[in-house]
């Protein structure tokens, strides 16, 4: 696994020695200025070239130039077109690489682990809902992906979480919310309170499932929040395995019709060692991943928010970019 201070940067004693050094030192970064502000794809700062520029007297812009020159191989992984990204260590919660990890963005259906993970430590999955009318109404009047579910039909708190995570239904989110609030206002109202309790300053829920409801940017978080919000989700087993699946297939029972849930993440089963998370999209937000990795090396979980507006392969080739540089 790539983590950053692999490459071993000079000591403060060695750059203290000479003056000359500290000035060549400078030069280098401020020859490398023109390359840093062209386009192209933002990098975070390792560890160790951090700690090199702070020796060497460098801050801002001039010590994120200096760590870029001393880690070429880590500064950044290569080809990610997302505008907001971020891919940690999931255990030790060490942050490998960012681009604009602090800014708001809408982030469509990933917005619905908020809503599983809300549901998750309210508990009793067993229970049994009702699939109501107004789930499919409200799903249909605002296009929202479905799990096809029919009204009538009676699904345990379980079964709908596999129904919202794995084809993206916003008709089973909608139940969901509706029991767990209960009510669709006092759901969110939970969301939102959670996202606090989390340290989320910079994430809001204006409903359960992401929709662009009541507007495009109703809705948003920033990769750095949204790390927060997969990491705790997946502490729960029951998510990790239904955000894993590629098909579910749930037949037909007493009080409900037979179902097949194909998952929107086109990586699982495809990529090496991927175990979820969820994918996302609105004309706002564009297409978007929340995804984690597992290796014998550990856990990598990462996040790209619009990576196109017009192709959802380039959201899982983003993913794939940043997993084979931090896996590499």
């Amino acid at each position: 696994m790539r983590l950053p201070g692999r490459l071993a940067p000079a000591t403060p004693s060695r750059l203290a020695r000479s003056g000359l050094a500290r000035l060549a030192l400078i030069a280098l970064a401020a020859g490398s200025l023109a390359g840093w502000l062209a386009p192209g794809p933002a990098s975070a700062a390792t560890a160790a070239s951090a700690a090199t520029a702070a020796a060497a007297g460098l801050t801002g812009a001039s010590a994120q130039i200096t760590a870029a020159t001393l880690s070429p191989r880590t500064s950044a992984p290569s080809g990610v077109h997302a505008l907001g990204a971020a891919l940690e260590n999931e255990q030790t919660g060490q942050l490998l690489w960012s681009r604009a990890a602090s800014t708001k963005r809408p982030i469509g259906s990933i917005t619905k682990v908020m809503t599983a993970l809300v549901v998750l430590r309210a508990g009793d999955l067993n229970r049994e809902l009702t699939v109501s009318p107004a789930a499919l109404n409200y799903t249909r009047e605002y296009d929202g992906s479905s799990a096809g579910l029919h009204a009538g039909d009676k699904l345990t708190t379980e079964q709908l979480l596999e129904a919202m995570l794995v084809p993206s239904g916003c008709d089973a989110a909608y139940v969901l919310a509706s029991a767990y609030g209960p009510g669709i206002p006092a759901f969110v109202a939970k969301m939102n309170a959670l996202a606090r309790q989390l340290g989320l300053g910079r994430t809001h829920f204006a409903n359960a499932d992401g929709l662009p409801v009541p507007a495009e940017d109703s809705t948003y978080s920033t990769p750095a929040d949204l790390l927060v919000i997969a990491r705790d989700a997946m502490t729960y087993p029951v998510f990790r395995a239904i955000v894993a699946a590629h098909r579910i297939a749930l037949p037909a029972g007493p009080g409900h019709h037979a179902y097949i849930w194909h998952t929107t993440n086109q990586l699982i089963s495809k990529y090496p060692g991927i175990i979820g998370i969820k994918t996302g999209s609105t004309l706002a937000a564009g297409y978007c991943l929340l995804f984690a990795d597992q290796r014998s090396s550990g856990i990598l979980i990462g996040v790209v928010l619009d990576s196109s507006s017009t192709s959802r392969a380039v959201s899982f080739t983003d993913a794939e970019q940043l997993l084979n540089w931090g896996f590499g």
